[in-house]
């Protein structure tokens, strides 16, 4: 029987560790969620797995393009789609985890077939984007496309810039296409119950405290020098990964413009909003997921596909 699990969860709240214990009991093969995680240069910025976790069971779709590479949810899924099928036929578990909750609507809702978008338009929204903030871009999202617009959070720049530059270029809102979008290749597997389908439950005050001691670890462990040896590619600053979390306040540290310890707390408090947004997202889009605790007992990791 094709099984899988996909597990779901804000940063910081244990899913690498839980994916690690899973795949040991399962046959496991640990298939990355993260929009960021598929960046190589920032193992530490994006809290990729260790050279000693990936030792101990194996690692699929992490640190795999370049960081001046652009991955968009198509390509993700595509990728996706071959690992899940490799292993199946060397009859392990797929164990699809991160948080970038889309990547799991595509792998069971598909993704829409929008035509390729116009260089000029895309880097027009981009620029302008750059120039008013998301903020006023969101605000013309909900005149042309009001039911993408309230998905969003208008700080969701990239996301916002994508919807725009998706209806400027075609002339049709981003839902309608999305609303003529196939079934997702693990959608029959789903419907047949092949699919165990969870999301870490953990509560705020201590996400935020783990959020928060992430980020003096990261430091610890040797962010700024990563982010150096980034900034040292001179790459295109509106390419995703200049965007991840904590990079921002990393480059403003290194440019010696603002105090170190502000920006510290600032890149603290950015992680926290971001997690709390992942909170919000999985509650009202992952409803029908099951809620477990990063601290799964053996008894409950046996009896997971019983």
């Amino acid at each position: 029987m094709k099984q899988a699990l996909f597990i779901a969860g804000p940063t910081a709240s244990g899913k690498s560790a839980l994916s690690l214990k899973l795949a040991k009991d399962l046959n496991g093969v640990i298939i990355n969620a993260d929009s960021m995680q598929v960046y190589d240069g920032l193992r530490i910025v994006t809290a990729c797995p260790s050279p000693e976790d990936e030792a101990q069971a194996p690692h699929k779709l992490y640190r795999f393009l370049d960081p001046a590479e652009v991955c968009s949810a198509a390509f993700w899924a595509e990728r996706a789609e071959a690992e899940i099928k490799t292993a199946w036929q060397n009859n392990q578990t797929p164990i699809v985890i991160g948080g970038t909750g889309m990547y799991f609507k595509i792998l069971l809702g598909g993704i829409a077939k929008i035509p390729d978008i116009d260089p000029v338009v895309r880097a027009a929204v981009r620029a302008e984007c750059e120039a008013v903030g998301s903020q006023i871009l969101h605000k013309e999202l909900l005149t042309c496309d009001p039911i993408v617009a309230a998905r969003l959070h208008e700080g969701d720049s990239q996301r916002i810039c994508r919807a725009l530059e998706v209806y400027r270029s075609t002339g049709k809102p981003l839902s309608d296409w999305q609303k003529e979008t196939p079934p997702g290749f693990m959608q029959a597997e789903d419907d047949a119950g092949h699919i165990r389908k969870l999301v870490l439950d953990i509560d705020r005050e201590t996400l935020y405290a783990r959020c928060n001691q992430r980020f003096d670890q990261m430091l610890e462990e040797g962010a700024l020098d990563e982010v150096r040896n980034l900034m040292s590619r001179d790459l295109d600053p509106s390419v995703p990964i200049m965007r991840a979390l904590g990079v921002p306040s990393l480059v403003a540290m290194m440019n010696g413009t603002h105090d170190a310890e502000a920006l510290i707390e600032d890149a603290k408090m950015q992680t926290r909003r971001f997690a709390k947004r992942q909170l919000t997202w999985f509650r009202n889009q992952f409803s029908d997921w099951e809620r477990i605790s990063a601290q799964l007992s053996e008894s409950q990791i046996a009896k997971i596909f019983s």
